[in-house]
């Protein structure tokens, strides 16, 4: 059995990622798939990268947001996937985990081995894990291989 761990957040609903997965799951070894889903902070998510403007004071309005929006967030969108691969006929798991994609990595790889990394991101120009270079890094620290997938659009 081929073992995948698949690390997304905002990019994890995409058919980049899907068209990924249909192509691991065409060939003859049977596959699982680990989903790992980070609880990105909801200031950091693409969706909020437009600040909205106060002309009344002269600055830009920045609302917080609880750790416990992120992980309410990151799990409704891992629900919702696990749904979809059920329904594609895919086996999968998956968790939410830290912010840090890297220590949500470290976790599920401490659980088991993975035979590929797939990281699926959002394109270059918003991408804060190509910015830190995360599929480098996680090939370089667990030395198997990895697959970056970069989305068309947010």
């Amino acid at each position: 059995m081929r073992r995948y761990l698949i690390v997304a957040n905002q990019t994890l609903d995409s058919d980049q990622l899907m068209h990924v997965i249909a192509d691991r799951t065409g060939t003859e070894d049977p596959s699982e798939f680990r989903l790992v889903v980070p609880a990105t902070p909801v200031k950091d998510l693409a969706s909020n990268a437009v600040a909205i403007p106060m002309p009344v004071m002269g600055g830009t309005l920045n609302l917080p947001h609880p750790p416990a929006e992120a992980q309410k967030l990151a799990q409704a969108k891992l629900d919702a996937a696990l749904k979809k691969l059920a329904a594609a006929g895919a086996s999968a798991t998956g968790a939410v985990s830290d912010p840090d994609p890297m220590h949500g990595v470290e976790a599920a790889m401490a659980e088991g081995a993975y035979d590929e990394i797939i990281v699926v991101t959002l394109p270059s120009r918003f991408s804060h894990w190509l910015h830190t270079d995360l599929p480098d890094r996680l090939a370089h620290r667990f030395h198997v291989p990895v697959t970056h997938v970069a989305t068309e659009d947010l």
